[in-house]
């Protein structure tokens, strides 16, 4: 038996019924609807396109804390990089990327389970859709937001389970199993620039499929691919294997169309999309995983326990580096000479009392922590909103950086800078006039600054070659000793999660 088997044969309980068993070697689940039937007509098949959207906001797994896209934000993204901390020793094995090197581990398996879901509906999809009834416009289209789902998996994918690219020889490393069709044979590593082929092949014909169509999503679907995804999408795999001229391309075509949010938006809770959200995962009410969401974990007003107890907060370090001008910093809670507990961070009822203060939506429970945030909040309790995966922010930063690696004229990359901050008005006195190395070191804080708790830090410090360094209260900074420590590029098995046991032990053409 293969990892993907169930995958495959149960896209229509998940797409369909979003319903699905626990454990990925149970068998197979007793409710489906036969492949040919979802694939009868477009109408139905468009379902399946909406299952892919729901796979990324479903439990998986025997953790309930394993959540779609929300956990790979948070525990891959946020937990493992520089600038985001909770108090949380017991969870120092992903903070501290302790599993790296153990294939048995289920935070090693996890993003690989979950990303080979997708791809494995996806790929149902891809190779079904040509037969289905229906206009050729509208199969077009759907097998474009399959193909797109398919390369945002394997980008994410590479990043976790592959070399960086500078250390990949090119490329030539081997990064993870390509599978494209519904079979489950056995198929061995493809190397890190196998893979991203793929990725772009993938986007170049859902591009062009998408263009073919005429077709796109409406506003209110958000949560569904559309050719500004493939664009986004493009520009972040780019990003990452230093095709900067791609990637200054696409992630320049992608930001067409979203302005950047307006102050009052920012400081609305980061849970409703608006005119900057590319794509995102939808969330409500009724839909909710209750205290196991991507909210519940983050949102400084949820009353789950792990946040009245626990706040997430900013470094030290990156707060400092704030100017006081920019309504970002607003966003993080400063301790000024209130007192906080320097072994576990835990502030003082001064404290508190000053938090509930500036931010009256805070649970009565709730405790305070120095630098605590108050970006991103709930709009249903414990834990509802809408998750952002892509915005023009992100892309602006990565055209700048795109461009400075290209050596392109200085005034061009400090004009997008200025974009960002001083003509959006996130700081009016800010302007970028840094040339040189100090240019680059702009371009990465404000991807710190604007990016902070989205799942950027870790990939970004990963794809740099910068290391993670956490300060403790004794040396300066607001990390608890256990998880204030520094992760060299070339430790923790090179930051790659070598591939998971559940993988190897059923495919027989893995070959290391």
């Amino acid at each position: 038996m293969k990892i993907l088997n169930k995958y495959i044969s149960a896209i229509v309980i998940i797409s369909m019924f979003a319903s699905c068993k626990k454990e990925y070697l149970n068998t197979a689940p007793t409710n489906s609807t036969a492949p040919s039937t979802v694939f009868a007509t477009t109408a139905s098949a468009a379902l399946a396109v909406n299952g892919l959207a729901k796979l990324m906001t479903q439990q998986k797994i025997s953790s309930q804390g394993f959540n779609g896209e929300g956990t790979i934000k948070m525990y891959y993204g946020n937990y493992a990089g520089n600038h985001f901390g909770v108090n949380l020793p017991g969870f120092s094995i992903p903070i501290n990327m302790e599993f790296y090197a153990n294939p048995t581990s289920t935070y090693g398996y996890y993003p690989w389970y979950y990303y080979y879901s997708i791809i494995g509906n996806a790929n149902t999809i891809i190779n079904r859709i040509d037969a289905a009834s229906g206009t050729e416009s509208e199969r077009q289209y759907i097998k474009a937001q399959a193909l797109t789902f398919r390369a945002y998996a394997y980008t994410m994918l590479a990043q976790l389970y592959g070399n960086r690219w500078s250390d990949s020889n090119n490329g030539a490393t081997l990064a993870v199993v390509l599978r494209v069709d519904e079979s489950t044979g056995d198929i061995p590593l493809s190397t890190l620039k196998q893979t991203y082929d793929l990725i772009y092949n993938d986007l170049n014909t859902a591009i062009s499929l998408f263009t073919a169509s005429g077709k796109t999503r409406v506003a209110t679907q958000f949560y569904l691919t559309d050719i500004n995804v493939a664009y986004a999408t493009y520009a972040r795999a780019a990003l990452n294997r230093q095709d900067y001229a791609a990637a200054e391309n696409y992630a320049n075509k992608a930001r067409q169309n979203f302005p950047l949010m307006t102050n009052a938006q920012y400081k609305t809770g980061f849970n409703t999309s608006n005119s900057e959200w590319i794509w995102g995962s939808y969330g409500a009410t009724d839909e909710t995983l209750f205290f196991y969401s991507f909210f519940a974990y983050i949102a400084y007003n949820s009353t789950a326990s792990t946040i009245t107890s626990t706040p997430r907060y900013m470094s030290k370090d990156l707060y400092a580096k704030i100017p006081t001008t920019d309504i970002r910093k607003a966003l993080f809670l400063d301790p000024k000479n209130l007192a906080y507990n320097t072994t576990t961070g835990e502030g003082s009822a001064a404290l508190t009392a000053a938090a509930k203060a500036q931010y009256p939506a805070m649970q009565s429970a709730a405790r305070s922590y120095p630098y605590m945030q108050f970006k991103f909040s709930a709009i249903d309790m414990p834990g509802v909103g809408n998750l952002n995966h892509f915005r023009s922010s992100e892309m602006i930063l990565i055209e700048a950086e795109a461009k400075y690696f290209q050596n392109k004229p200085a005034a061009d990359i400090q004009a997008l800078m200025n974009a960002l901050t001083k003509t959006s008005l996130r700081d009016p006195n800010y302007n970028c006039t840094s040339t040189g190395a100090a240019l680059l070191d702009e371009i990465k804080l404000y991807r710190a600054i604007e990016l902070w708790g989205e799942g950027f830090d870790f990939f970004d410090l990963k794809r740099w070659g910068d290391k993670i360094e956490r300060k403790s209260f004794a040396n300066g900074g607001n990390f608890v000793n256990i998880l204030a420590t520094t992760i060299l590029p070339n430790q923790a098995n090179n930051w790659k999660i070598v591939i998971p046991s559940r993988e190897t032990d059923y495919n027989g053409a893995f070959n290391p």
